[in-house]
């Protein structure tokens, strides 16, 4: 797709099988993790895939660029222009360009929010929800001076993604201007003074892992802001727990983001509302439920 530097590669998924195939649908901005330094384009679209097969509509995932060889802000600005195309090329891509879901793990979450607060600051466009999975928002974290995560000093070393390696992944982005005044909160969404205006917001993180802290802290800050964020912190999970916990942590997480999905895309089914998921009694039995049907 075209790009203010040079071509930036995407790859478009879109539903042809099931009930939803032929329609517009959502348009999935999927941004893969991998700490600003690694991963491809392909990473994270099992997480997405599922919704496509339910909801119909495209997925787009970008090449965005990685450091130390493309610093940032060079990631988050290939996100939001890849948002931008997305959404003005969406009926031709076969998705409804009134209904964008940006969705990403860990690093990945941590360019979805920045992405956001793009969108958000008078640039556009609108954005219906988004999904940040684990992300990664802070550049102090693991810093020595920086004493608002206790969670990167009890779990320095998370078998997933250890302190060490964040600290070189935020090096390796931001160099010297790490830890300083000079990193924007498109660069590192924590350093966001406002956190109002940005779209329903699902978080998820892990208890035992090294975004826990920053990742409530920027749920709170939503909450105090006038915004809406649907936080999960999981007991004893670790970074990427469905990958690397207890199967339970897996199917928990899932059922959790699918739940969100319909009801961010079915705002009109009373189905959805807190007393009929107390009734049902899992998130499994509305999910399943709903799995057919088109939006």
């Amino acid at each position: 797709m075209p790009h203010t530097h040079e071509a930036l590669p995407a790859t478009v998924a879109r539903s042809v099988q099931g009930a939803c195939a032929g329609r517009p649908g959502p348009l999935f901005l999927s941004l893969h993790g991998g700490g600003l330094v690694m991963g491809c384009r392909f990473d994270g679209l099992l997480t997405v895939v599922p919704w496509l097969r339910r909801h119909g509509g495209v997925i787009v995932s970008p090449e965005y660029r990685l450091a130390p060889e493309h610093p940032a802000p060079a990631g988050v600005e290939d996100c939001y222009a890849t948002l931008c195309w997305a959404v003005e090329h969406a009926e031709e891509l076969g998705a409804d360009p009134g209904r964008v879901i940006v969705v990403g793990p860990s690093a990945g979450g941590g360019l979805s929010a920045g992405t956001l607060l793009m969108a958000r600051d008078g640039r556009g466009p609108a954005v219906l929800g988004g999904l940040l999975d684990y992300p990664m928002l802070d550049d102090r974290t693991g810093m020595p001076h920086w004493q608002g995560s206790v969670s990167a000093r009890q779990y320095p070393d998370d078998g997933t993604w250890p302190t060490a390696y964040n600290n070189v992944a935020w090096d390796a982005a931001l160099g010297e201007r790490r830890g300083t005044d000079l990193v924007t909160p498109y660069e590192a969404p924590a350093r966001a003074t406002w956190l109002g205006g940005l779209p329903p917001l699902f978080i998820s993180v892990a208890s035992a892992e090294v975004f826990r802290d920053e990742d409530v802290a920027f749920a709170s800050r939503v909450w105090r802001d006038g915004g809406d964020a649907e936080l999960h912190v999981y007991p004893g999970g670790t970074h990427a727990m469905e990958f690397v916990n207890a199967r339970w942590l897996a199917q928990g997480l899932t059922a959790a983001r699918d739940l969100w999905m319909e009801r961010l895309l079915r705002p009109e089914d009373p189905r959805l509302n807190v007393v009929a998921v107390a009734q049902a009694g899992t998130y499994p039995a509305l999910t399943e439920e709903f799995s057919t049907g088109c939006v």
